[in-house]
């Protein structure tokens, strides 16, 4: 699922990135909040944020720490945009990996509520992730669950 941090240029931008350590921060805060949205926060997405943290290049001493922080940022802001603002300038292929991430946080528990489909469609359009684009991530991520 995570293979798409390997491809060549997508990790090397990230680890060259002045804004690395946000870039961790905001991703891990918007991961957080499609896990919370339906009022749910399982130890399995909060592996699977661990996870797709760790794959992006962040190092394992710093994962509880930046995630405390994420968890702090997302609990103290009520605006999408603190958080999808640093990932809006990476290139389009990490948003959609973004977007499909944040699918498969919210298919972690077999289903998606109104509240989930709206959040992606906001997200999606911070993002300016086409919305077929996302409809098709969607149906992809949903088969696997």
């Amino acid at each position: 699922m995570f293979n798409f941090f390997k491809k060549k240029g997508l990790k090397e931008d990230i680890n060259n990135s002045n804004n690395k350590n946000e870039l961790f921060i905001g991703t891990a805060a918007l991961l957080i909040h499609a896990a919370k949205i339906d009022e749910n926060y399982t130890n399995n997405e909060k592996n699977l944020i661990k996870k797709t943290l760790l794959e992006l290049g962040l190092e394992d001493s710093k994962i509880d720490e930046t995630i405390l922080n994420a968890e702090n940022l997302e609990k103290n802001s009520n605006q999408l945009i603190d958080f999808t603002k640093i990932i809006k300038n990476s290139d389009n292929s990490f948003k959609i990996k973004i977007i499909e991430i944040l699918w498969n946080i919210i298919y972690s528990d077999n289903k998606a509520d109104m509240f989930e489909s709206n959040l992606m469609r906001r997200i999606s359009g911070l993002l300016y992730i086409d919305d077929k684009l996302v409809g098709e991530i969607k149906e992809k991520v949903k088969k696997k669950f």
